[in-house]
């Protein structure tokens, strides 16, 4: 009870105090740790079909059921931080994550994999379901602006080293040695969570609401702008995150025969997806978001058809332009979500990061067919497909804000 009177007498922590630091620092080491878990399998995925005699799809599901879920938790921990607290649910999510990822380490089947890869992703979904809203509520306006875009930058960043590490990790000896370093951070982390992040001053609990909640879910995808959005958001990444597992095979074969540690370093295009995120706001000041979409998507497609070129640097080339498309296009996507979510914008957010990441586990299923069939160039054909499903999309959503009649 005292805690909520004082709660609304403290200020939120302005921008340069000490505590502002105390977030933005743990929270974007978090984020670094949490992604870097996620996405650490994507580069052993060839040494894993070695090693249990898989097929490419059966061996995407160790990386697509970690994504998936991520997604499915989403639902649930925006809900229940509302009802029970941000920082104890966010401390039990990254403790969980931590222990799914030791575990990893000992696994000795595919199955065992599979089950502790599902439990991890689960867990952290934690954490971009619950950082925002606690930086929200903790923090000044301008304290809150800068400290997002550390937070943001830290993840792409997880994301990027995640995968570098884990495969010059893989290349010392067994791939399990990839995890071994991931469970020494996120131990860390937990101690450095409990330790550091300051408790909740403006938390106010809301009852939890069932009901409210899927009424609140229904209501966004009847919304057509919403529903176009996440449908283009999901459906982009299906494609762009396993492009990157399918190029992972085909670096691994003839003519390339990549090791898993040169493999991990084609994920540094990433680092044009930062650039792109970054200037998705100067975009937005020239184009409308639908306009910006579709101009992130023809980037997407261009990148897909320079990775035809049969040497390295044009396959590095064609990820880095690819990347700046598609983090563009996600940026003003979420962006766009959020402007035109007419109420509960939160869940609105969230039900786009369902279809994101769901889209992100689905890809192989719809991309293997092709690969199957004609290789690298069956991908690259898939992927122009979808691109242009896409893109016919983004025009459908650019008539929506201009004719609202015609959306109803």
């Amino acid at each position: 009870m005292s805690h909520n009177l004082s709660s609304t007498q403290a200020e939120p922590y302005a921008k340069n105090s000490p505590r502002y630091r105390q977030i933005t620092w743990i929270l974007s080491f978090a984020a670094v740790v949490v992604f870097a878990n996620l996405h650490a399998l994507q580069p052993l995925l060839p040494e894993l079909s070695r090693s249990f005699a898989l097929s490419e799809l059966q061996t995407s599901w160790s990386y697509a059921i970690g994504t998936l879920a991520l997604g499915v938790s989403l639902l649930l921990y925006g809900a229940l931080s509302d009802a029970f607290g941000r920082r104890q649910l966010l401390g039990l999510t990254l403790l969980g994550m931590a222990a799914a990822t030791v575990a990893i380490t000992q696994v000795d089947t595919y199955p065992q994999l599979l089950v502790w890869r599902a439990v991890q992703g689960f867990f952290l979904g934690g954490l971009p379901a619950i950082a925002i809203a606690y930086m929200g509520e903790e923090l000044s306006k301008p304290a809150l602006l800068a400290a997002v875009g550390y937070y943001i930058s830290a993840s792409s960043l997880g994301g990027i080293s995640g995968r570098v590490l884990a495969g010059f990790c893989a290349e010392l000896g067994h791939w399990q040695w990839a995890f071994w370093p991931m469970a020494a951070l996120s131990l860390l982390l937990v101690g450095m969570f409990w330790r550091y992040l300051p408790p909740s001053q403006h938390f106010v609990a809301k009852p939890f609401s069932l009901r409210q909640a899927l009424a609140d879910n229904w209501f966004h995808l009847r919304q057509p702008v919403l529903l176009l959005s996440f449908l283009i958001g999901g459906l982009n990444f299906l494609v762009y995150l396993n492009q990157y597992t399918y190029i992972s095979f085909a670096l691994a074969q003839a003519p390339y025969h990549l090791s898993s540690g040169y493999i991990g370093l084609l994920f540094l295009t990433y680092l044009t997806g930062t650039l792109g995120s970054a200037m998705s706001g100067r975009v937005s000041k020239k184009l409308t978001a639908p306009q910006g979409i579709a101009a992130g998507i023809a980037m997407m497609m261009l990148g897909t058809l320079v990775t035809l070129i049969p040497q390295i640097w044009g396959i590095v080339l064609g990820f880095f332009i690819s990347a700046f498309g598609f983090f563009l296009t996600h940026s003003l996507a979420t962006g766009f979500v959020n402007q035109h979510a007419s109420r509960a914008k939160a869940s609105a957010s969230a039900l786009y990061l369902v279809f994101y990441y769901v889209g992100a586990s689905s890809g192989g299923f719809y991309l293997h067919p092709f690969w199957q069939t004609a290789g690298w160039s069956g991908v690259v054909l898939a992927s122009l497909l979808m691109y242009s499903l896409t893109l016919a999309m983004s025009g459908y959503l650019r008539r929506c804000t201009q004719d609202s009649v015609l959306c109803r």
